[in-house]
């Protein structure tokens, strides 16, 4: 048997949300709990049996890429390939026009994982599933499930199961009024017949593309894998759903990314202990990853959920929790960092306090998502989220900067409250 996994990581007119943590690096490579977003995909798939080769599709420029797919090469020792999309061809058109790439050495099954998404992928589990049910149901794709609250629902892919065989019954890309609690993960295995499927979908677009006056060159290109390939498939009992109760989460904006990192974190504890920081000085609190070339004071205390980059120097009796802070920054003596992601480059002073506001999913409610909120209320104002440095920026000592958002290159010279620094 031989098996692929592609991962899909969009492009720069993606990703606006993350901004500005987008803005000098692309966000598939932000690190989450010390490690690139799609790092974390890239290790979970590389426990599949049989996987043979990852392929990364976006429309990245290839420089921006080409570094880490040669650091994951010699890390993992597994096939990776980069391969950039000449414009943004949509959730399946990379697939379809790459999928000479994707079908060379005849795998029997291929994973798609959209890059957005963070959990704990149970692709061994879900693959198993694919290949005892799709035999029987002769199924040309599995597609991953979770729960979701009933007001939560409307934003993702809506998932009506027929519970007795597991197939898709019906699909409805974020809908207007509910439809099912079960929603769709972005995590798929697909058999290669899927191609005929969206080579019926392709060649009708450009049929329409012909004979309608004005159509758009993009969308005769561009295929989406929810609306025109799943759609159609439900209830065809060609497509599966495996649900799985694992944790899993998208990553949209930064405060999400808060919520990865304790989550990663937690699965590092788990399944990779020796990445956790072990000491007792520095103070450690619950899961803490520092960097090995990070210089952290023994009188500072971290944690739970903190993330230390690569050459980050943290001061003497300084407090972080519940924070990411980036590769090269400076956080001086007595400093207080909560809720917040501190940017690559970037220098907080001497007791100066950077504090956001958590945006986790509410506890009350099982099955509760990451609100991805929006950035302005009804009235216009900022809403409560955590703070968020952009690279190079400078906090002078002994002011306060709250549920803030710092572009890059930015030195300020006094305090601030709910606020976007332009």
């Amino acid at each position: 048997m031989l098996v692929k996994a592609v991962i899909l990581i969009g492009g720069n007119q993606k990703g606006t949300r993350f901004r500005p943590l987008s803005l000098d690096l692309p966000k598939p490579l932000f690190a989450v709990a010390g490690f690139p977003i799609i790092q974390h995909h890239i290790e979970a798939c590389v426990q599949i049996p049989f996987l043979k080769e990852i392929i990364i599709l976006g429309y990245y420029a290839v420089s921006e890429m080409s570094q880490f797919v040669l650091d994951m090469v010699q890390l993992y020792k597994i096939n990776i390939r980069y391969l950039q999309e000449f414009e943004p061809l949509g959730t399946a058109g990379g697939l379809y026009h790459f999928r000479d790439q994707i079908r060379c050495g005849n795998p029997d099954f291929f994973f798609v994982l959209n890059g957005d998404v963070c959990a704990d992928f149970p692709l061994t589990e879900m693959l198993e599933f694919h290949k005892t049910h799709g035999e029987k149901q002769k199924a040309i794709v599995t597609l991953m499930a979770t729960e979701a609250t009933r007001q939560q629902s409307l934003i993702y892919g809506c998932i009506v199961e027929n519970k007795e065989n597991n197939t898709l019954e019906h699909y409805v890309e974020k809908p207007s009024t509910f439809i099912s609690t079960l929603i769709n993960c972005g995590v798929y295995i697909f058999s290669p017949e899927v191609f005929h499927q969206m080579a019926n979908v392709f060649n009708k677009k450009q049929m329409d593309f012909y004979n309608v006056e004005n159509g758009s060159s993009i969308e005769r290109e561009a295929l989406y894998l929810e609306k025109e390939i799943l759609m159609p498939l439900a209830g065809t009992g060609k497509a599966l759903v495996y649900q799985t109760i694992k944790w899993w989460s998208q990553l949209k904006t930064p405060g999400a990314a808060i919520y990865a990192n304790r989550h990663y974190l937690n699965l590092f504890r788990e399944r990779r202990p020796e990445r956790l920081a072990k000491s007792v000085q520095p103070t450690i609190i619950g899961d803490v990853y520092i960097h090995a070339t990070a210089n952290v004071h023994p009188t500072a205390v971290l944690g739970p959920n903190v993330s230390i980059g690569a050459h980050a120097t943290i001061g003497y009796g300084t407090r972080i929790k519940e924070s990411i802070v980036l590769a090269h920054s400076r956080i001086l003596d007595h400093s207080l960092v909560l809720y917040s992601i501190i940017g690559a480059n970037s220098e907080i002073g001497c007791w100066t306090r950077v504090e956001g506001t958590p945006c986790d999913p509410n506890p009350d409610k099982p099955f509760a998502k990451m609100e991805n909120a929006p950035l302005f209320n009804e009235e216009g104002k900022l809403n409560p989220s955590i703070t968020i440095l952009g690279n190079n920026v400078t906090i002078p000592s002994e002011v306060i900067v709250r549920n803030s958002i710092v572009l890059p290159h930015k030195e300020l010279t006094r305090s601030y409250n709910n606020e976007i620094i332009l």
